[in-house]
């Protein structure tokens, strides 16, 4: 049996990543008591059991429960059940705004308090839960699309065994990704931004790709980009990581980090079974 375990911050997303998780096939339950993890899962076992199980754990656990995850999971490991924790965070402007759009209440939210106390109360909360997670998914600038993307590809589609492996492009105007491993400032490259004529193109198109390979700072860029990543990266894998996720920014997160995700996950697409590419200013 496989168990997820879908956890994060009230208004990431939690929810939806559930419902996605259920139409992906799994059998998915919400706001489960951390004490009854075992007693569930050891339910789920018995007769014409499901062989994907998805399992919502919110704020409302206590914080000792929350702490004594990590050893709940090595038992259900060394039952044989595959287990892992899918964590959703969200920066907290894009929270509040959320909240503020749909009227609901904070499920930590007493006597009237502000939700700013209760986000950073949420988040003490739910710290032991997002250090022992193998997935991070930051959804502060991703749709519903993207988000039921990542799902399926990093949880569903991933090949059994296998680490995913992930190039994210961004624009530092925008903030670094909380879900990134590795990041990697590449704002000291050559700007395309600044030729009038690739200004409104990305680093997928030919004319800006052409301008960049052409770059004698931006080809030594990417080879010892390369060359520490295929030092790393097995590493990591033999650590059994189920993920990993690569950053790479530039200013505006549309032409040189673009390029360069692109070049590296080609690369690495060549040895690996797992490797993807997403461009979080490009949108879907």
């Amino acid at each position: 049996m496989k168990l997820v375990i879908v956890s994060g911050l009230s208004g990431s997303g939690k929810s939806s990543a559930l419902r996605m998780l259920e139409d992906l096939g799994f059998f998915c339950t919400d706001n489960l008591p951390l004490p009854l993890l075992e007693s569930f899962t050891a339910q789920m076992l018995r007769g014409n059991a499901p062989t994907l199980v998805a399992v919502g754990i919110d704020a409302r656990s206590r914080v000792d429960d929350a702490v004594s995850l990590p050893e709940r999971l090595e038992t259900l490991r060394g039952n044989g059940i595959d287990c892992e924790i899918l964590f959703l965070e969200a920066d907290d402007p894009v929270l509040l705004a959320r909240f503020s759009e749909t009227r609901r209440k904070h499920p930590l939210t007493h006597d009237g308090g502000p939700l700013e106390e209760a986000i950073a109360r949420e988040r003490l909360l739910l710290g032991p839960i997002a250090a022992s997670a193998a997935l991070h998914i930051d959804t502060s600038r991703s749709n519903i699309h993207q988000l039921r993307e990542t799902v399926k590809r990093r949880v569903v589609e991933r090949p059994g065994g296998q680490m995913s492996l992930v190039f994210q492009s961004f624009g530092y105007k925008h903030g670094v990704p909380r879900d990134a491993d590795f990041v990697f400032d590449l704002r000291c490259l050559p700007n395309p931004h600044w030729e009038p004529d690739l200004r409104d193109l990305t680093g997928r198109d030919d004319a800006v790709k052409d301008y960049l390979a052409r770059r004698d700072e931006v080809r030594q860029m990417e080879r010892q980009l390369t060359g520490l990543l295929e030092t790393w990266i097995p590493r990591f894998a033999a650590e059994n990581r189920s993920y990993l996720t690569v950053a790479l920014g530039c200013t505006g997160g549309r032409h040189r980090s673009v390029y360069l995700a692109e070049r590296l996950r080609a690369h690495f697409a060549d040895l690996r079974a797992d490797v993807s590419v997403r461009h979080r200013e490009l949108g879907p």
